[in-house]
């Protein structure tokens, strides 16, 4: 039963990733670091231009990808952890993915956001919080972000 670290492409996945070993150790348990690709990061990614191929990109081909940016997480966290590309809405994803493996525990990172802010632009952390049925760790957001 791994732990689930939801990692991103900001600097708070090294603070996932660590809080993460910490629990796989805790509990002897791996650990997987998930990174979930949606269609926009892809095509922000500039990995390739979808209007010039004229067809769509195999789903294997953008997993690949999100697997990279897994694993450079795991390598900047200096860390121990299975890297895992998905592709899809994160918070879907993620859940999806801890109730596949049957994960221990989901680790997530909160951001400081206003009531407002999160009412216009959501929260993965919070629909992986409200949608899990794995206990979901949150690493508290720095005080300046």
């Amino acid at each position: 039963m791994p732990i689930v670290a939801a990692v991103d492409r900001t600097d708070r996945a090294s603070d996932i990733i660590a809080e993460a070993r910490r629990l796989g150790e805790a509990f002897d348990e791996p650990v997987h670091a998930v990174h979930v690709l949606t269609r926009d990061e892809f095509v922000s990614l500039q990995r390739t231009n979808v209007s010039e191929t004229g067809s769509a990109v195999p789903v294997e081909e953008i997993e690949a990808i999100a697997t990279e940016i897994a694993t450079e997480a795991i390598q900047d966290a200096d860390a121990d952890a299975e890297p895992v590309g998905l592709v899809g809405d994160p918070a879907d994803e993620i859940v999806s993915y801890a109730t596949r493996v049957g994960a221990e525990y989901i680790v997530v990172a909160g951001r400081k956001r206003s009531a407002v802010g999160k009412a216009l632009f959501g929260s993965v952390s919070q629909s992986v919080i409200l949608s899990a049925e794995t206990p979901v760790v949150m690493v508290k957001p720095d005080t300046d972000q």
